[in-house]
């Protein structure tokens, strides 16, 4: 078993934010974890491949992604950029800035949500990016710290109210669970989550919302935007995804242990949806590894 690189930041009891600003043409920064929450910005790096738990990307011209899991692996490595020039702007902050007593107030609830959701990590549209680009612009040359203060309030802010913020990683990889949205829903997840190394029947998730499969199905995508058989197929690979992070489990055991009875198909519905064979995703995390 391994470990990854546990990044141990410059935050003290008495700051508030850790701010920032690079200017570099390549990506050394080894695949790490951190207790603090962490927003990143990138500017003119298409083609870096960004890394957050069993999400594996490239990004665009424009990349803004949130991180609130502790444990939660991520990097942004080179990938196919080859741009001289790649501007990043990171804030890292403790989950305590903000507490129960603030985040619970009725301002902040959107920001509460979004901090919620980004325990698996969440990457911003452009036109969110957009709202906030000029605040981040400015933000590591803030002289007046109680004005940086107010433009990182506000930029959380404009970015929870993001409707097409994506969800990176898996719940099963992150061990982030899932949000609650309806109650038939979550029964049906949460019975998932409990028995996803087993066989699950339509009929069975069926009768736990006392519908008749088909309009179960139709139910299930209109709620979460996946079909039951996509939805188990992600959590049985997020599931794989974190083991053969954290284990030195063969694949062949991995597959099984997971709930697919296929090692072939295991492999190939693997590569379809991570980008990457097993042993490709494994080898990733490992390369560059540092031991602590």
């Amino acid at each position: 078993m391994t470990k990854v690189l546990r990044e141990i930041t410059p935050i003290t009891d008495k700051d508030c934010f850790y701010i920032v600003e690079r200017h570099k043409s390549e990506f050394t920064w080894p695949i790490h974890s951190h207790e603090e929450y962490e927003l990143n910005f990138i500017e003119g790096g298409r083609g870096v491949c960004r890394v957050v738990g069993d999400s594996i990307e490239e990004i665009g011209d424009y990349e803004l992604t949130l991180i609130t899991s502790d444990g939660l692996e991520h990097a942004w490595e080179q990938g196919s950029c080859r741009a001289q020039d790649i501007r990043e702007v990171t804030v890292q902050f403790s989950p305590r800035l903000l507490d129960e007593g603030l985040l619970g107030r009725n301002q902040f609830a959107t920001i509460r949500l979004m901090f919620e959701r980004a325990r698996t990590g969440l990457t911003f549209s452009i036109p969110a990016i957009m709202k906030v680009y000029n605040l981040i612009d400015a933000l590591a040359s803030r002289e007046d710290r109680m004005d940086q203060f107010l433009d990182m309030l506000k930029i959380l802010h404009e970015l929870s109210l993001d409707a097409d913020a994506r969800a990176l990683a898996s719940n099963s990889f992150a061990k982030a669970g899932h949000l609650q949205q309806n109650q038939r829903v979550d029964r049906v997840m949460d019975y998932i989550s409990r028995h996803y190394t087993e066989e699950i029947k339509l009929e069975d998730l069926a009768a736990r919302t006392a519908m008749a499969p088909g309009a179960f199905s139709r139910f299930f995508k209109q709620n979460t935007g996946r079909t039951p058989v996509d939805y188990i197929i992600d959590v049985r690979l997020g599931a794989a995804a974190r083991m053969l992070v954290d284990t030195n489990a063969s694949v062949s055991d991995i597959c099984y242990a997971c709930g697919f009875n296929n090692l072939s198909n295991f492999n190939r519905t693997f590569k379809a949806r991570r980008g990457y064979t097993p042993r490709e995703f494994r080898a990733l995390f490992t390369k560059n590894k540092v031991f602590v």
